[in-house]
This record gives C-alpha cells, structure tokens and sequence, in this order.
C-alpha cells in the first residue's frame, strides 16, 4: 500500500500547485491551459485505447456498459454528491466547471490505465512498487495541469486512487490469476476510450458523460475470455 499513497501525496501536491498556478492566470491563460490539457489527454487515450486486441469485443463492452451506466444514471449520481457538497470553482469560469467534473476525470485518467492495474498486482504479489511509483511521478505531473483547469476537484480524487488502486493491491493474490494480460489490454482499452471523451468534454468538441461507461471496464476482460470459447462453437459448427 505504501506505493498507492505515494501516489495520493503526488496528486495531492500537484494538485495544490495547479491551484496555486490557477488563481494567478487570467481567462485567456486558463484557456490555453485547458485545450493543453485536452490534446494531450487525447493523445494518451488514443494510446491506451489501441492496446484492445478486439475492436468488437471494444466495441460490444463500450455500448453495454454505456447503457447499463446510463440506465443506473452513474454520472448524474456523482454530479449530485458534487453539488450537495456545493464546491464551486473559484475566479472565472466557475460556471463551466465543478467539484464533480474534476473529481471524476481525474479519477478516471489516474486509475483506469494499465499501470494501476499491473502496478496493484505486482505490489500486492511481488511488494514490486516500480510501476506504481512510476505511475506516481505521471500523476503527479498530470494532476498539476488538471488542477489549474478544474480545481479543487482534481485533488479529491486522490480518495478515488487510495479506494481503488488500494483495493486490488490488497485483493491482488486472488485476482491476480482471474485478469489475463489480454483481459488487462481490454480494460485499458476501455480507459482509452473513456479518457478519449473527457479530451472531447476539454476541447468542448461534445459533451458526453463519461461516468456512464464505467462498467465497460467490468465487461471487457470478461467478454475477452469469453472470445476463445464462441470461437472454438463457431469452428464446430461450421
């Protein structure tokens, strides 16, 4: 565990340094600093999301999930508990922006990778803690620019990181050998994609609830392991 708070205290600070870079940086300067954030966080999506080793498979646990996160209304649950918790952005912009927005793009960019996946499992088998300090040192870096576009909800999702990556480092012996390496591309994968939309939701290109697709992370590795077996039905078939 010790890794995954080393990467809590990075976002931490990062985060209180985009704050402090935040409230000296006029309109026109967050706005540079925001479509920054948006090319690059699409350039990592598009990194992440070309691991899938199945476009279908991509495809079939992305529309699934979406529906199902739709149906259970994800996004607007979490955008809820943002407004009960009335944190607002701070000098211009405030309006565009909230607690929830940041808490939730972060949290999905900082957790839904395949280094918070290997990183948990290697550190809860091996106590190997290279890759989740490695993952720390880019959180910590990325959360600076998050936070000067968003806030102080960017800095929260350091709780998100410590449930979440805490959680499969200590489950890690027994799921370790339930996630193929193939099932880890998938879930990857899915985070591309999701970290796609919140490039989209930075460069105001399309405004898409990200929070919705969240158990497509859930349906990937399962429908990947699902492939050789309908495949193996396809061939006696036919």
């Amino acid at each position: 565990m010790i890794a995954t708070f080393i990467n809590c205290i990075t976002v931490i600070l990062g985060s209180l340094l985009g704050l402090l870079i935040r409230s000296h940086i006029n309109k026109e300067f967050q706005d540079t600093v925001e479509t920054s954030a948006g090319f690059v966080t699409l350039i990592i999506g598009i990194d992440m999301a070309l691991k899938t080793g199945s476009a279908i498979v991509l495809l079939f646990a992305r529309n699934i999930g979406g529906i199902i996160g739709t149906y259970l209304k994800i996004e607007d649950r979490i955008y809820g508990i943002g407004e009960r918790l009335d944190i607002k952005q701070s000098g211009s912009g405030a309006d565009e922006s909230s607690f929830a927005k940041g808490f939730l793009n972060s949290s999905v960019l900082f957790c839904f990778g395949a280094m918070t996946i290997l990183g948990s499992i290697q550190a809860g088998v091996n106590h190997d803690y290279d890759l989740l300090l490695l993952k720390s040192g880019l959180d910590g870096s990325m959360s600076i620019v998050l936070a000067a576009t968003y806030g102080l909800g960017v800095m929260a999702s350091s709780l998100f990181i410590l449930v979440f990556q805490g959680t499969i480092t200590l489950l890690s012996s027994s799921i370790s050998h339930l996630l193929s390496s193939d099932g880890i591309n998938e879930i990857s994968a899915i985070g591309g994609v999701m970290i796609l939309m919140i490039g989209f939701n930075l460069l105001k290109i399309k405004s898409i609830k990200v929070a919705n697709f969240f158990p497509s992370i859930i349906l990937a590795p399962i429908f990947i392991s699902l492939v050789p077996h309908i495949s193996k039905i396809f061939n006696s078939i036919f």
